[in-house]
Parts: structure tokens; sequence; C-alpha cells
């Protein structure tokens, strides 16, 4: 009786997340600037701290020691520490600006170095074999940046972005699909992959109703996702004389897309309560935290957006870098499954 309780409730869920791609597509059709700008500022800091604490409590999905997510950690404060003290505008003597500017430089191989490092996490326990990893995945980067130039900057853009909020959602849509036998699951995994398809056939008309204001159109290049658009662009083979335009019928779909990821993806989060008990995880006293740094977050934001982004930076990043493992796993299961059918 629980077992079917618990089917019926996971397809319930399942047929709601189609509910959210359809009406997140809708939205983001007819405002992709406004529906991101408002996604990333109000959904998105809940979900670095529910998540973050949910992790922590699955002990980060990893095979080594918890005490290992401090190395993620102190890769998020590396990368953080250059975007926050430049919009400070602080006046640096001549070392620690350089210092600032070699952080700057090498926050790509910090990225890509973290992702690696997390997925030796998942399957190594030793310090010693641990640590060699790392020098192992020094030079691995070294490499990449040297003779894979183009493939590792397009990691470095979509990792923590597009692959992120999509692509990883998708796969862990997936796996609890096939995990929990779930045909509206697997449907729910077909529309989620259909949907760049069908952006991409979007007609002309339907992108006229995108009107941004200049002011939303500041607002969203302060966020630098821009680059990922064009990134998107370039990757498609869509770039005019090598030019890139955000109100554009490629920019304007790009940024549906990118609107409709964000927006699903955080919806995706937050629908999952009851199935994977993140909800559970959290007493009194964290519920106390999180309402009260998911406050101050949407104060800042409404102050300043740029402020904004800047004051949340390390948190969405650190979710980012924590959450590494879980899609080491995820894909390491999916694997798994395939294999074993």
């Amino acid at each position: 009786m629980l077992k079917g309780f618990t089917s019926q409730l996971n397809s319930n869920i399942d047929f709601l997340n189609i509910i959210f791609m359809i009406v997140s597509l809708i939205i983001a059709i007819i405002i992709p600037f406004e529906l991101f700008l408002f996604s990333y500022a109000v959904l998105g800091p809940l979900h670095y701290l529910t998540e973050i604490n949910w992790l922590k409590n699955k002990n980060y999905f990893m095979q080594a020691n918890i005490k290992y997510a401090l190395i993620l950690l102190a890769f998020t404060i590396l990368i953080s520490i250059a975007p926050i003290i430049n919009f400070l505008d602080f006046d640096l003597n001549i070392t620690s600006q350089r210092i600032l500017d070699l952080l700057s430089r090498n926050s790509g191989t910090l990225l890509l170095s973290a992702f690696l490092f997390s997925i030796g996490l998942l399957f190594y326990k030793s310090k010693k074999t641990l640590l060699s990893l790392l020098v192992v995945i020094g030079i691995v980067v070294f490499l990449a940046t040297k003779f894979l130039q183009d493939l590792f900057l397009y990691i470095v853009v979509f990792l923590p972005t597009i692959i992120h909020v999509y692509l990883f959602t998708l796969l862990f849509i997936l796996f609890g699909s096939i995990k929990s036998k779930s045909k509206t699951g697997i449907y729910s995994v077909l529309v989620l992959a259909a949907i760049p398809f069908v952006i991409s056939f979007l007609p002309r008309e339907l992108l006229t109703l995108t009107k941004p204001s200049i002011e939303t159109i500041d607002t969203f290049l302060s966020s630098n996702f821009a680059t990922v658009s064009a990134n998107i662009a370039k990757l498609s083979g869509s770039l005019e004389n090598d030019n890139f335009a955000v109100i554009s019928e490629i920019g304007i779909k790009i940024q549906i897309f990118i609107a409709f990821a964000y927006t699903y993806h955080y919806l995706n989060w937050f629908s999952k309560t009851s199935i994977i008990g993140w909800g559970k995880t959290i007493s009194k006293q964290k519920l106390f935290w999180i309402l009260f740094i998911y406050i101050l977050s949407i104060g800042i934001y409404l102050y300043d957006y740029k402020t904004g982004l800047i004051a949340l930076f390390f948190l969405s990043y650190l979710h980012v870098f924590l959450e590494f493992p879980l899609n080491a796993f995820t894909i390491k299961s999916l694997i798994g499954m395939i294999k074993k059918n």
C-alpha cells in the first residue's frame, strides 16, 4: 500500500513538473529578460540555501570524509575574491592587485579543477590518493588551457550556468524516473529535452511579444549573462559577422531558453520536497537563518540588482561547487543502470 502511495505521489509530482515546464516556457516567451532576472533574484537564493543544507545532510554524496568539502569551499572563496573586491573598489597595493588579477585570470582553471576533484571525491577516500589527484588535475587543467582552449572556455562558461541548470537537471530527473519506474517521469524528461528545439522553431511573430525596457536590458547586461548567450550563439553557429546582439531573433530565442532553464531548475527543486525530503532536514534554527539570509538577499536585490549579484556571488557558486559530487553521482548511477539493463 505504501509502495503504491509513493508511486502515485511521484507520478503526480512528475505531472506537476510538466505543467511547470509549460508555464515557465510560456512566460519565458513573453518576458524572457524579466523572468530570468526575477527567478535569479527571488527563487535563486532560497534554492542555494535549502540545497546546501540538504547536500550537507547527504554528506555531499561523497565517498570521502565530509571535511574534503572544505577544498570545494576554498575553490569557491578563491573564485569569489576578485569580483567582490573589484566591485567594492578597494585601493589595493601593487602586490595585492597582482594577486587579485592572477585569481581573476585563473577563475576558469579553479572552476574546472573543482569539478574534476569532485568526481574524485565520489570514488576515493584515501588522503594520499586525493592529494595525488589534485596534482594530476592541475596537470590536466594546465594542458586543457594550452591545447584545448575553445573547449576549455565553453566548459568554464557553461558548467556553472546552462550545464548546471539544464543538463544536470535533466539527468537528475531521468535518474529519478528510472529509479522509481515512473512513466510520467520519463515523459517529463522528453518534454524537457524537446523544449530547446521548440524554442528554436518559434515563429518570428511570437518573438515580438518581447519588449524589455532599457532599464531591464541594462540590469541584464550587468549580470554578465550576455556572455553566456553570446557563447551559445557562437557554439550554434548563429553569430552574424562574429557579432552578437541581445535584442535580435537569435538573442531573444537564447534568452527564452536561459529564462526557462533557470526558472524550471528552481521550480523543479521546490517541487521535489516530498520526494527527496530536503524539507525534513531543516530544523527550526536552520529555518530561521535560511529565512533571515533569504529576506536579506531579496532586500539587497531590491536596493540594487548588481549589488545583489555580488553579494550573492559566493553563495551561488558555493551551491554549484557543492553540487558537483551529486552531478557525478547521478551520471555514475545512470551509467550503472544502462549497463545493468
